[in-house]
């Protein structure tokens, strides 16, 4: 059970007295609008600025659940010239996390928002250091909606739906037979996945927890440790709301030659094709983004009743750095740390759109690398893994793009939970 001072830190957070004292400054995202071509048609929605955002219900809110029809043999996603696409595994049940460890060894997190595939967490090693895996076993089985994972000394995380898990570690081992230990519980349903990271000295984890609605539709008093980041010591101890107001926060990762978290974010639905804008962004230290009083900035949701807005928290409401496109489901993040690629690409981000449900047109259900310098997003967010859509005119893809992890060779690894596959995306000069 909570503290009873930790108990009052959150309720106060809810009614904006915390942010009140916090008092932080609002920033304004760079990003203008742009016009590109995706499988052969025409997308504005990735690079919308927030001074250029259209209002609230200018296109009606419309249902396009896209159907999944898995990949045909020889096909593969697209990426740019002088990059190879190949099936790293497949066969597999729900891939839809990644997570690489110093030795090398890949661990992919199975599991879907049912809770009724996978369940489990595979450990894929490359003995001879040849780029494949020359072994392929089941760490750790009989999990709850598995999704981020962690190394710490000895000590292997994972981030179940409804709790911080901590296993013993050995290196050497292919597979987990100890129960786990309970560190944190987690509140459970609607935006399920418990994505998690350490910083670099290993004294703090840091667990992404999203909303349990659209915009607080149940009540605010469900939103209870919600639409968060929250901060733990590796003991579960010291537990702290790091950063707010995020709808579903997934991917974490830090940017290279910073101490900068960044996070990418599931944005809310219902307001329109081109709203919101789902969106990578530095977290601040106590910062507050807007959910669900306001999106994207200060743009204030028209949904919220009168007696429960919040113009405190509005007022002080942190602008996202780079808008992702409006109902992408940008969900994977990971700054690419390798040295294989062309040097373009290094220390910028790959974000994973796995596609929602909420557009006239499919959006999302590709990768995009956003380039970085000096710690700062240099450019637009670019298209560099395309091809998951099959028929746009039917809603057809062959798979849909989650996580995204750089490998020990420097190759990009993608989990595609629809494809249940893991592409491996690599550099031939």
């Amino acid at each position: 059970m909570l503290k009873p001072t930790v108990m009052i830190r959150y309720y106060l957070l809810l009614s904006g007295i915390l942010f009140a004292v916090l008092g932080c400054n609002n920033k304004t995202s760079t990003d203008e609008t742009k016009t590109h071509s995706t499988n052969n048609r025409t997308d504005t929605s990735t690079t919308l600025s927030s001074d250029s955002l259209p209002p609230p219900f200018a296109t009606e809110s419309v249902r396009n659940q896209s159907k999944v029809l898995g990949w045909p043999a020889g096909k593969t996603p697209q990426a740019p010239a002088g990059f190879v696409v190949t099936r790293f595994a497949d066969s597999l049940d729900s891939p839809r996390w990644i997570y690489t460890a110093t030795n090398g060894d890949i661990f992919v997190a199975q599991s879907d928002r049912e809770g009724k595939t996978g369940n489990n967490i595979l450990l894929f090693r490359d003995a001879n250091k040849d780029g494949v895996a020359d072994s392929r076993s089941v760490y750790i089985s009989g999990l709850k909606q598995p999704f981020g994972m962690l190394i710490l000394k000895n000590k292997f995380y994972v981030g179940n739906t409804d709790a911080l898990l901590e296993f013993p570690y050995d290196a050497a081992a292919t597979t987990i037979s100890a129960k786990g230990k309970q560190l944190v519980s987690l509140p459970t349903g609607r935006h399920w996945t418990r994505n998690i990271i350490s910083n670099a000295a290993g004294n703090k984890i840091y667990i992404a927890v999203g909303s349990g609605s659209n915009i607080g539709e149940n009540g605010m008093d469900k939103e209870f440790r919600r639409a968060n980041i929250l901060q733990v010591n590796p003991d579960g101890t010291g537990e702290i709301i790091y950063a707010s107001g995020l709808r579903n926060p997934v991917g974490m990762d830090w940017a290279p030659g910073t101490s900068d978290l960044w996070t990418a974010v599931n944005e809310r639905d219902e307001l329109g094709d081109e709203l919101v804008p789902d969106y990578m962004t530095s977290v601040r230290e106590g910062g507050f983004y807007g959910w669900p009083y306001s999106y994207f900035g200060q743009h204030e949701d028209p949904r919220i009743k009168e007696a429960d807005k919040k113009p405190e928290l509005v007022a002080k409401a942190i602008t996202p750095d780079v808008p992702l496109g409006a109902h992408t489901a940008s969900l994977g993040l990971v700054f690419y740390t390798g040295s294989e690629f062309p040097s373009s690409y290094h220390n910028g981000a790959f974000v994973g759109q796995h596609g929602s449900w909420n557009r006239s047109t499919l959006s999302g259900y590709k990768v995009v690398f956003v380039p970085f310098a000096n710690g700062k997003p240099s450019g637009k967010p670019q298209d560099f893994l395309t091809g998951f859509i099959a028929d746009e005119g039917k809603s057809e893809v062959f798979g849909r793009p989650v996580g995204v992890a750089v490998a020990a060779d420097g190759s990009l690894l993608v989990a595609d939970d629809g494809g249940k596959v893991i592409w491996k995306v690599s550099y031939k000069q």
